[in-house]
């Protein structure tokens, strides 16, 4: 009986969270580039994660014609119709980001744990790639990333991973740099260092912004910057 109590007292919750929501409608010009579907609260039902290519533009000057920002809904599917939970864009790299960028491909997101996934990727130039991966998880009501992980690769010089686990404090930071040609060096030498961090505060979804966080690397001049 108490948890049938229980089960009863969070459907009314939920329910009653859901009526204050507003409805999901997609705005005249957008077009839905990425979608998954997964438990994001634990309530036992799938929500529903959407990316847009809006009609506004953004700021870049290399491609302004096809560089728009982008936009990603987290959507409740209640008996009267998807709610918006979350709206987010802030993370989110243009559709015109990078080098060549008509060769980039959508963002994939993808929900694994109760936690949402967003993998980006663009070309900086024509031998570099640059790829994120941000995870985050809904806890004290709301959306915090939990992980961030770049990887700066060339064709031939260097492979970079920059990757932190907020939930577990542990970072990485693995440097790797190789000669282009036979008989030539290193650009620089490696550096691999694993410590832990702690974030006095948790990041919100909202708030965040790639490149505008960083804290040191103990024992070097280097910053870890997400």
């Amino acid at each position: 009986m108490k948890k049938l109590f229980s089960f009863l007292s969070l459907t009314l919750i939920i329910t009653s969270y859901a009526q204050t929501l507003k409805d999901f409608s997609v705005h005249e010009g957008y077009k839905k580039i990425s979608e998954a579907r997964g438990d994001l609260d634990q309530d036992g039902r799938d929500e529903i994660v959407m990316v847009f290519n809006t009609n506004t533009r953004a700021t870049k000057e290399e491609y302004p014609e096809t560089d728009y920002k982008r936009v990603l809904y987290i959507l409740k599917n209640t008996a009267n119709g998807l709610k918006v939970w979350k709206e987010a864009s802030g993370f989110l790299i243009s559709s015109g980001m990078g080098f060549s960028p008509e060769y980039n491909s959508p963002p994939e997101v993808s929900i694994k744990n109760n936690a949402l996934t967003i993998h980006q990727e663009f070309n900086t130039n024509s031998r570099h790639r640059l790829a994120y991966r941000h995870t985050f998880r809904f806890q004290n009501n709301d959306f915090y990333l939990i992980g961030s992980q770049e990887n700066f690769d060339d064709t031939c010089e260097f492979n970079i991973l920059h990757e932190v686990n907020f939930s577990t404090g542990k970072v990485i930071v693995d440097e790797q740099y190789y000669p282009c040609f036979e008989g030539d060096k290193a650009p620089q030498e490696n550096f691999y260092k694993s410590f832990t961090h702690k974030l006095k505060h948790p990041i919100k979804m909202s708030d965040f912004k790639i490149g505008e966080n960083q804290f040191p690397v103990p024992g070097s001049k280097r910053t870890f910057i997400f």
